[in-house]
């Protein structure tokens, strides 16, 4: 099989092939491995945790260093970056939330309740005609209640006096 994809590679490199000899090298390791395996499972099965790592060998050191410290990619790795506006993201025990502490909210939130609080205090006040605009609003009924009166009663008058001009 050749390495290195389709389009043979980068700047014109030669592929490279395996050699059957070593297809069949890995073939053999490979049923070896298994045959193993099946052993160990028939006797009890702690033995494959003992061959992988023989065969990872310094790799599972690397690996328990990436599992302590996260792994950084480019200059991160190299350079300690103090950022006092980043917040790490910390976990928190279901012991360490209290339930009874009243949720903190934000300035909207809080903002548009003590609106909405405003608005009603305000509809409270003017429909028991305390407000300036609601008094505004009485006196103006109380005008036009005294003209409408004052139009019945000279309705009524020219009425009698068409009543009594016509009975004449």
């Amino acid at each position: 099989m050749p390495k290195g994809g389709r389009k043979g590679g980068h700047k014109g490199r030669m592929r490279t092939y395996t050699s059957p000899d070593e297809i069949d090298a890995q073939m053999k390791a490979e049923k070896e491995r298994k045959k193993q395996e099946q052993e160990a499972e028939a006797a009890g099965g702690v033995a494959p945790n003992d061959l992988t790592e023989e065969k990872l060998g310094s790799g599972s050191e690397d690996s328990d260093d990436e599992n302590s410290d996260r792994r950084r990619a480019g200059v991160e790795g190299l350079i300690e970056i103090e950022n006092p506006n980043r917040v790490a993201q910390k976990s928190k025990k279901v012991t360490q939330i209290e339930m009874d502490e009243p949720k903190q909210l934000s300035r909207r939130e809080r903002e548009e309740i003590e609106k909405q609080q405003a608005k009603e205090r305000y509809m409270k006040m003017h429909l028991a005609g305390k407000t300036d605009q609601a008094k505004a609003d009485l006196a103006r009924l109380a005008i036009i209640k005294k003209q409408r009166e004052d139009a019945a009663k000279k309705k009524e008058a020219e009425k009698k006096g068409m009543n009594s001009l016509s009975m004449k």
